[in-house]
């Protein structure tokens, strides 16, 4: 298993209690998506669907999914074991199982990273994948955009939310600043994030025809700038591509960091943080 996997599976596996307290932000993500994929499905996609959902997390749109298909085959997956286990206590409770909405031969939930997983997936097995704030994880997204593909049967859609490049703006306004006041030059923290012509070009590539996109910003209020670490940590998303410099500690930057993002980016009752928000949908030929 690669650095990369054991990480992130690390981070979720950490976050897993905690992460439905904090995201707020996916669950505006998870409603956009449920709305456009249930839009597919009102023109006449309905019985007997195979479904795959990638980056499951705590099952939210899994149980979106469970109510509007309860007769679909789901297969929703995820890297962390603790998400996983918190999926199932979710969508098999009985009040989520109401009337045999779902029976367990219709539903598999996987601990797998898509990435590792993919390649062994029968080719033309499902009908609708969809992801809900996954896609920035990636490590090779041309390779997993052409697996998932190869995986969709003829009519099928790909349907999934992402992260673009202005999010967290002011955090890594805030970095660089500190960064160049003291003659260094300025390093990302977080991930880098696709914008919408980068995964556009992937779907292309791909063979993904009728390719479609929203764009927006969601800007949300924290208490402080050390507050909205602390929310993103929570969820898992603490990655970061820095590397240590000599000449600034962590502490200090991380403590400058706070100041010049408070002096530039308060609102009122605390600071404003935002979030590109991405959802990008593609079918394949009939």
């Amino acid at each position: 298993m690669s650095s990369r996997i054991s990480n992130i599976r690390r981070q979720f596996n950490r976050s897993a209690n905690s992460y439905d307290a904090h995201a707020q932000v996916q669950r505006i993500m998870s409603d956009r998506l449920a709305g456009s994929f249930i839009g597919w499905k009102n023109k006449g996609n309905v019985a007997g669907l195979n479904i795959l959902e990638i980056g499951c997390g705590t099952g939210a749109l899994t149980e979106i999914l469970i109510n509007e298909w309860p007769s679909a085959s789901i297969t929703a997956l995820d890297i962390a074991p603790a998400m996983i286990k918190l999926a199932e206590q979710r969508v098999l409770s009985a009040e989520a199982n109401i009337i045999g909405k779902i029976t367990s031969d219709r539903l598999r939930l996987l601990h797998a990273d898509v990435e590792m997983w993919a390649p062994e997936a029968p080719t033309a097995s499902f009908d609708l994948i969809v992801s809900n704030a996954c896609f920035q994880w990636l490590s090779n997204p041309r390779q997993t955009i052409g697996q998932l593909r190869r995986m969709l049967r003829p009519g099928g859609m790909l349907i999934f939310t992402t992260f673009g490049p202005d999010t967290f703006y002011e955090m890594h306004r805030a970095f660089n600043e500190v960064y160049r006041a003291s003659g260094l030059e300025p390093q990302r923290h977080g991930l880098t994030f696709r914008s919408t012509d980068q995964w556009t070009n992937l779907m292309k590539e791909s063979g993904f025809t009728n390719i479609q996109y929203e764009r927006s910003i969601q800007t949300e209020k924290y208490a402080s700038a050390r507050e909205f670490l602390h929310s993103v940590k929570a969820m898992g998303a603490s990655t970061s591509e820095a590397v240590t410099m000599g000449g600034l500690s962590a502490r200090r930057l991380f403590t400058n960091m706070y100041k010049e993002y408070e002096g530039k980016f308060s609102v009122q009752g605390g600071v404003a943080a935002s979030y590109d928000l991405l959802l990008i949908q593609a079918m394949t030929d009939r």
